[in-house]
């Protein structure tokens, strides 16, 4: 099964969910330990007023220490409906005068700090101590031991803890409900825009309104829009190509069905002989022009769709005029190819590059004059570069703009073809980025110059 990735469960649980978990456990902690720090400051000091009103009862009597504390005053001190509360007061030599608190004299530990708090544990529970050193008007210093359990601390804390979050939480909530709903109606440009080209029909490619887009999905309106583009022109160039190869097909195909009604009409094989002949003509030509509309088609498609290699260019293009020197010499021209022993590597594909020359060759031989030249070099320095240059009748400098467009043919120029050459070496160099040029020869005829630099390849 497909795994379809959601951006709208993407922003939920990649942002705002850890932002309202973040959200929800730092105001937990903060709010706990706030409020275990107020309940504890407060009952600390409830706590410390309840060793100093025992304070009050210590008296010196006789040079000794003295603790004069009723049953009444006793029992409210211990009055708690939550809590056990226990007191010791004693001296460093008279020991334990007052208390229930069964704690070891711990009198000299308290004699450098005259207050402490501190947990101490009693018959496995938790209590919260305060220590008092009182020495005024005493014959010696007295120590104070007051301790209470933690119930109603917990308690409170509790309630303080469940008031602080409540609100809290519920911010959070409406914090999450209005982002969650922020994220849908951010979304809602994306999914209009999904509907906008679900509705469009395979032929409608016009651009995209981004009128009611953000910038960021501008960008990529701005990517289908330019594909769109593409597409149109793809498809309006492929179109005139079938528009162009099916005017260029009819004229032969309806002399092939002429001459084959003109052999039909005939008895003879001698009378038969003239419309076979043309029927033949006819079909070299159909299969010449098909030929070279499926190179064409070949050539026409994005170099991700070609299989790119390195090979040695010098050897490709001696090879290809050795295997062309038997048909130029059937026209009485000479075939000439001058390099150096350096090889030219480049990066191409080799069956196009091959079309690309035999179609140039082809078009020398085919419009050179008998007892002519062609002269083929490969230049090194400082640009890669291959010449092909002929003697031959030329062409006029406002048609040279014109011959590498599919089926253009000089007007003045009676030899057979479809206007397909030059066109196909045009498609095959834009597809490696290679730049083309015709100019006038030196020779008489015309030079092509083929600039084969891959600076611009990766």
């Amino acid at each position: 099964m497909t795994n379809i990735n959601s951006l709208k469960s993407a922003i939920i649980f990649r942002l705002i969910i850890p932002i309202l978990l973040f959200i929800i456990i730092l105001e937990s902690l903060f709010s706990y330990f706030v409020t275990l720090h107020n309940v504890q400051e407060t009952y600390d000091r409830w706590l410390l007023d309840s060793a100093r009103s025992l304070q009050q009862e210590i008296k010196a009597t006789d040079g000794k220490v003295s603790v004069q504390l009723s049953d009444t005053a006793l029992k409210f001190f211990k009055w708690n409906d939550v809590d056990s509360i226990y007191f010791k007061i004693q001296t460093e030599s008279q020991g334990v005068l007052v208390g229930d608190l069964p704690l070891r004299d711990s009198t000299m530990t308290y004699q450098e700090r005259p207050m402490l708090f501190s947990n101490i544990f009693l018959n496995g529970e938790e209590l919260r101590m305060v220590s008092l050193i009182v020495s005024n008007n005493l014959p010696e210093k007295v120590s104070i031991h007051v301790a209470e359990t933690l119930n109603a601390r917990r308690k409170r804390h509790f309630e303080l803890l469940i008031m602080n979050l409540a609100p809290q939480l519920a911010l959070t909530i409406l914090i999450g409900l209005l982002l969650y709903k922020g994220v849908n109606k951010g979304l809602t440009p994306l999914h209009k825009l999904a509907d906008d080209i679900a509705s469009r029909s395979p032929s409608d490619l016009s651009p995209i309104p981004d009128s009611h887009v953000f910038a960021e999905v501008k960008t990529l309106t701005d990517t289908i829009n330019h594909l769109f583009a593409q597409l149109s022109d793809s498809i309006s160039a492929q179109q005139r190509f079938v528009s162009n190869a099916a005017h260029q097909l009819r004229t032969p195909l309806a002399g092939l069905t002429l001459q084959a009604e003109r052999a039909q009409r005939e008895d003879r094989i001698e009378t038969m002989r003239p419309a076979l002949n043309q029927i033949q003509h006819s079909a070299d030509k159909i299969s010449h022009m098909i030929s070279q509309l499926l190179v064409l088609a070949r050539s026409s498609q994005s170099e991700q769709n070609h299989l790119f290699e390195t090979f040695d260019f010098l050897e490709l293009a001696k090879s290809i005029c050795m295997e062309w020197v038997p048909k130029a010499l059937d026209k009485n021209i000479s075939l000439s190819f001058e390099a150096n022993d350096h090889s030219l590597m480049i990066r191409a594909n080799l069956t196009l590059l091959r079309e690309l020359l035999i179609n140039l060759l082809d078009n020398a031989i085919k419009y050179g004059h008998k007892n002519g030249h062609i002269q083929v070099s490969i230049q090194h320095q400082p640009r890669p570069l291959c010449i092909i240059e002929d003697d031959g009748p030329g062409i006029k400098q406002t048609e040279m703009s014109r011959v590498f467009e599919r089926f253009y043919r000089i007007p003045s120029h009676q030899q057979a073809g479809c206007g397909l050459g030059l066109a196909i070496v045009k498609e095959i160099a834009d597809l490696h980025q290679y730049h083309i040029e015709m100019q006038a020869s030196e020779l008489g005829g015309v030079k092509i110059i083929l600039d084969l630099n891959q600076s611009e390849w990766p």
